[in-house]
C-alpha cells in the first residue's frame, strides 16, 4: 500500500455578495502531493496550478498567505482535469495522508461541484498527521502548526510554507519521521463526508486506549437517542455488560456523557456528539475510553452545575 500525502491550496470569495452568489465556498486552486511507499521511501510527487471558475479574484488575504496572483492561472488546466489526472496518479492501493481535517472534504466538495465520481460513497479511513504528530510526541489533545512540527523535528525549511507543494513535502518528511514509533501508525482517521447509509455500514473501531462509533444519520437527537447502539454502553475492551454510574446527561443537547464501571475494566467515560449532515439530518460520533476516579468526579460536577444551572433557570421564571 501507499501513501498520498496530500496539500490543497484554495480561495474564496472577497466579499459577502460574491459568496452568497456561489454555491461553491473554497475553491481549490492548486494541489501537492507526495507519493510514499509501503515502507515510507519517496516514490513520486504531484502538482499542479488550477485555473479557477467560480472566483475570479483572489481573496486579499489568502493572496498575501499563499503568494499566488490571479493571472499566474490564468493559462492553468481546470480543476476537473487536474483532479482526474491526480486520482489516477493515486493508483489503486493507497490510503490519505493530510495535515489536519480539512483537505479532504474540501477536495471533495470540488469534485461534486463538478460532478465527479466520489472517492468513496462511505466513510474512509485516512491518516491524519496532524494528529498523528501530538500522539507521537506531546499529549493526543494538542493541534500544532506544520511549521512547528517542523521545528520541532529539526526539519530543513528548504521553502517557504502555504503551497501546497512543499507542505506536502514536508508533511511527508513529519510522517516519516513518525513512522519510527509504528505503534502510532494504528490511530487512524475517518473520512465523514459521505456518511454510512445504514447499520451495516456504521463505523465501530477500537484502539488502544478507546473506541470510536460513527453512527448512520436519523432525523432527530430524539431518534438518535433512543437507538440502543448509540446509547449502548457495553465495555469496549471486552464487550460485558456494565453498570451504570451516570447515565447519559447532556447541557446544550450537543454533546452527552456518561460514566459507566465494568468488574473486569473499571471507570469508563462515554461521550456523544451530535453533528449536523448535509442532508440537515443528525449523526453520532461516540468515543469510549477508561478513566481514572478524578476524571470521574469531574464528570459528577459536570452534571451537578447543569442540575443546579436549570433549578436556577426554574426559579427565575
Amino acid at each position: 500500500m501507499n501513501y498520498i500525502v496530500l496539500d490543497l491550496e484554495w480561495n474564496q470569495a472577497d466579499d459577502l455578495k460574491t459568496k452568497l452568489e456561489n454555491e461553491l465556498l473554497f475553491e481549490i486552486i492548486e494541489i501537492g502531493a507526495v507519493k510514499l511507499n509501503s515502507d515510507k521511501e519517496q516514490i513520486d510527487s504531484f502538482h499542479e496550478l488550477i485555473k479557477p471558475q467560480v472566483f475570479d479574484r483572489m481573496n486579499q488575504v489568502t493572496g498575501e498567505i499563499v503568494h499566488i496572483n490571479i493571472k499566474e492561472l490564468e493559462n492553468c488546466r481546470s480543476f476537473k482535469e487536474v483532479a482526474e489526472d491526480f486520482i489516477r496518479w493515486c493508483g489503486e492501493d493507497y490510503i490519505f495522508c493530510t495535515w489536519g481535517n480539512l483537505d479532504l472534504p474540501e477536495l471533495q466538495k470540488n469534485m461534486d461541484f463538478y460532478n465527479m465520481t466520489h472517492l468513496s460513497e462511505k466513510p474512509f479511513a485516512y491518516y491524519d498527521v496532524q494528529k498523528l504528530f501530538s500522539i507521537a510526541y506531546e499529549d493526543k489533545k494538542k493541534r500544532r502548526t506544520l511549521q512547528y512540527a517542523v521545528e520541532f523535528l529539526n526539519l530543513k525549511e528548504e521553502v517557504p510554507f502555504h503551497r501546497a507543494d512543499a507542505d506536502a513535502v514536508y508533511t511527508a518528511e513529519i510522517l516519516k519521521k513518525i513512522a519510527e514509533k509504528e505503534d502510532v501508525f494504528k490511530n487512524y482517521s475517518f473520512d465523514t463526508y459521505h456518511l454510512p447509509k445504514s447499520k451495516v455500514e456504521e463505523i465501530n473501531v477500537v484502539f488502544d486506549d478507546y473506541a470510536k462509533y460513527i453512527s448512520r444519520e436519523f432525523s432527530s437527537k430524539v431518534l438518535a437517542m433512543n437507538d440502543k447502539d448509540v446509547v449502548s454502553t457495553r465495555c469496549f475492551l471486552c464487550n460485558e455488560k456494565t453498570r451504570k454510574r451516570i447515565p447519559w446527561f447532556s447541557n446544550n443537547g450537543k454533546s452527552y456523557y456518561s460514566v459507566m464501571v465494568c468488574p473486569k475494566h473499571g471507570n469508563i467515560k462515554g461521550k456523544i456528539r451530535m453533528k449536523k449532515s448535509p442532508d440537515d439530518k443528525i449523526y453520532v460520533v461516540k468515543t469510549m475510553k477508561q478513566i481514572n476516579v478524578e476524571a470521574v468526579d469531574d464528570i459528577i460536577d459536570k452534571r451537578n452545575q447543569i442540575r443546579e444551572g436549570r433549578k436556577e433557570r426554574r426559579h427565575r421564571t
